[in-house]
């Protein structure tokens, strides 16, 4: 199985909940509003109505993705057997050179967040964590240069902080 093919369950839970949306409310409701502008007779210069079929395609397109994908999704609900080093799912937090610390979360590709400080495991910034413990130096690949950082802490607690 392919790392990239990793989600934790709170992804997972929000693939499972745009799925619905789009299935059961969103769907229907531009197909209603597709209805009512084709009533209106012209559909060749009715914008509510091209508009509509548009969106409807993104939604349909949508909707494939995501039951395709989610087929091939595996959730991982444990942490590993070595929580102290990085894997996925695992929050570390990393000290620059400067001193400055940063909180990341090491999530799959289709739950990355950067406001969130989720990054995904595809990134240089995880590749280079990956194994790793708290103590050890990591040097992260960027195209504007490299960066060094130190492995203040990993856990695999939630969003507040380590569990205990």
């Amino acid at each position: 199985m392919s790392r990239d093919a990793y989600i934790t369950p709170e992804g997972y839970e929000r693939l499972r909940a745009e799925l619905h949306e789009l299935q059961h409310v969103e769907r229907p409701r531009v197909t209603q509003e597709v209805a009512d502008a084709a009533a209106q007779g012209d559909r060749s210069e009715n914008a509510e109505y091209i508009y509509g079929k548009k969106r409807l395609r993104e939604i349909d397109g949508r909707l494939r993705f995501l039951m395709k994908r989610m087929d091939e999704l595996t959730v991982v609900r444990e942490a590993p057997g070595d929580v102290h080093k990085v894997f996925f799912g695992a929050f570390v937090t990393l000290e620059d050179e400067s001193g400055a610390s940063v909180r990341y979360r090491v999530v799959g590709p289709d739950e990355f967040d950067v406001d969130r400080g989720w990054i995904s495991i595809a990134s240089p910034v995880a590749r280079a964590l990956m194994g790793r413990e708290e103590g050890d130096e990591v040097v992260v690949r960027r195209p504007r240069g490299d960066a060094a950082y130190t492995i203040v802490a990993v856990d695999y607690g939630d969003e507040k902080g380590p569990t205990t």
